[in-house]
């Protein structure tokens, strides 16, 4: 989107980093204390829905809120956070659950961490997925998910796509997984 803003990393309300900026996209609940602040990193136009530095830290607005709120509450966490220059609520959305879902056979290429890759840390996980496809056998009732192993898309049902298209929500990208 031309003369969009762009969101750096949260901060602390005194400034500081956040211990782990990855704690956010790893589909797992997570504890915040204080309000964190959302700097801009380039001033422009704000997006709906958006992410917050190199640690791709999910970033909304009330309306995209609310959507997540009344849809799936059992699968997210939403933390108020004070975004620069902005009057406007917005929050850090948690997707606070992951699943195993990813058919490696289904995707254009799914490669995983090989103990020759010298990655003990990340062995079993994604390397590389492209092509994306998931096994909608192993979701169950899930309405919003993170996939175990390759942390970057937010998976939604079609629900929540077609609510939050509704709301005419800007910085979404949705893609049939």
């Amino acid at each position: 989107m031309p003369g969009r803003w762009y969101l750096a990393e949260p901060v602390t309300p005194d400034g500081q980093e956040v211990d782990d900026i990855w704690e956010f996209i790893q589909g797992k609940p997570v504890e915040v204390r204080e309000r964190l602040r959302i700097p801009l990193s380039r001033p422009g136009n704000p997006l709906d829905f958006d992410f917050a530095g190199a640690g791709q830290t999910p970033i909304v607005n009330a309306r995209v809120a609310a959507v997540f709120r009344e849809l799936a509450p059992q699968n997210i966490q939403l933390f108020p956070v004070e975004v620069e220059g902005q009057s406007d609520p917005y929050f850090l959305l948690n997707v606070a659950r992951e699943l195993n879902c990813i058919d490696d056979a289904a995707c254009r290429e799914a490669r995983r961490w090989v103990p020759e890759d010298n990655r003990p840390d990340r062995l079993g996980e994604y390397h590389v997925v492209s092509g994306l496809r998931i096994d909608r056998s192993k979701v169950g009732d899930a309405r919003v998910f993170r996939l175990w192993g390759y942390h970057p898309p937010i998976i939604v049902t079609g629900e929540i796509k077609d609510a939050l298209e509704s709301t005419g929500v800007t910085g979404a990208r949705f893609v049939e997984v």
